[in-house]
């Protein structure tokens, strides 16, 4: 009777937030869609800010407030 032993290769990464070689499509998919996801909030945000005066009321506010510690 003869044993046989076989080493099974482990892709094992020295520090432990690397991505393994298998994982490598998997991490792109997810930056692709946090990158859709923080662009379509922008979008949101961009159509809200131009349809009020929300922003410009702040500037102001922040100007004026400026304004009045420098003089």
């Amino acid at each position: 009777m003869s044993l046989e032993f076989r080493a099974t290769r482990r892709c094992v990464s020295p520090l432990p937030f690397v991505a393994s070689r298998h994982d490598r499509g998997q991490a792109t998919a997810e930056y692709a869609l946090v990158i859709l996801g923080a662009a379509a909030i922008a979008l949101l945000v961009i159509g809200w800010a131009s349809s009020t005066s929300a922003v410009s009321d702040l500037l102001d506010r922040v100007v004026r407030a400026v304004a009045d510690r420098v003089a």
